[in-house]
């Protein structure tokens, strides 16, 4: 069943009920992100959904309107987790979205296979949601974050990046901040400045999906440009940390952590790790196949909670959005 055709009703204490609506998004189906910055006028374009939760009180309202937390998941689509943390937020007084960039695709999961939509595509997904919300009468448009898990990671980093955001939205516009959760860095434009929105990557040392000296990496590039990036790492914890359920092997998962970054011009075009040149027709698949070829690609990878895991994930989750959005 589409997320979009759950019944999803939150008790959110004292902030009251909260009944799930189903908002669609318009956006595109980029094949790169050339395709977005060089190319745009010929996006194919499609509708997405997501479910948007309010709370029925809150005292974090500034001149009657709400702060926002967008929920983006990962490589399984939408998850009881995912839905699980907006309720978590909304019981704290945020509104929250939870975006499903799957459904209307008509994909179930991409951990066999991530090319079946571009990782530009889902960083769109994200960019096109905060438009739609960020014109919603109850929602403060300047205090609204997102925060991405594992694939969602990838996309909540790239549509802070402000070579890809500003071709989407428009210079200076988007996010207040961002939570990326065990992404993948494995994307990254020569120019990471993320300008105002402040970066915060919760990670997993013993993740075997994405590497976090990558993602060290990435956050210190963010840094060298200006920007706000700080990274937690959390001794033994697995990918998907958060989950709740129990560490169990993905036999499906096809992974490549130890592949070399694959950097992204200005104009959007990638530079294959092999030969330097900014390629605007090189497309995901083109670096997976080469990554695979190299003999970076495995099959199978763990996911799941240790005790305390997903409650550690909680605590770093709520603190990171009262704070930045308050």
């Amino acid at each position: 069943m589409r997320f979009r055709d759950q019944d999803i009703v939150f008790t959110a204490g004292a902030h009251g009920q909260s009944k799930g609506q189903n908002f669609e998004i318009p956006t595109a189906n980029p094949a790169n992100y050339f395709h977005v910055i060089g190319n745009s006028a010929e996006l194919p374009r499609l509708s997405i959904d997501g479910k948007l939760f309010l709370p029925a009180s809150s005292d974090r309202k500034r001149n009657g309107k709400l702060p926002l937390v967008m929920v983006v998941p990962g490589s399984l689509g939408v998850a009881s987790s995912h839905v699980k943390h907006a309720e978590t937020v909304v019981a704290d007084g945020f509104a929250a979205f939870v975006l499903d960039s799957f459904g209307a695709r008509d994909v179930t999961s991409t951990v066999a296979n991530q090319t079946q939509f571009s990782f530009a595509a889902s960083a769109y997904d994200v960019l096109a949601a905060w438009q739609v919300l960020a014109e919603h009468p109850e929602i403060d448009a300047s205090r609204i974050g997102a925060q991405g898990h594992s694939r969602g990671g990838s996309a909540v980093l790239t549509a802070a990046t402000r070579r890809f955001a500003d071709a989407v939205v428009g210079a200076g516009a988007g996010f207040r901040s961002m939570l990326a959760a065990y992404p993948w860095s494995g994307h990254q434009f020569l120019d990471p400045s993320v300008d105002e929105t402040e970066i915060r990557v919760i990670m997993g040392d013993a993740d075997e999906w994405c590497s976090p000296m990558q993602v060290q990496g990435h956050c210190q590039a963010i840094r060298l440009s200006g920007g706000r990036a700080t990274m937690r790492l959390i001794g033994g914890a697995q990918h998907s940390f958060d989950r709740g359920t129990g560490i169990e092997n993905i036999a499906e998962a096809s992974v490549s952590p130890a592949a070399p970054t694959a950097y992204i011009a200005n104009d959007g075009a990638f530079i294959h790790p092999l030969t330097g040149v900014a390629d605007s027709k090189l497309v995901d698949r083109d670096l997976m196949v080469y990554a695979l070829k190299a003999g970076y690609g495995r099959k199978g990878a763990k996911i799941g909670s240790r005790d305390g895991d997903a409650e550690v994930f909680k605590t770093e989750m709520l603190a990171f959005w009262r704070r930045t959005l308050g």
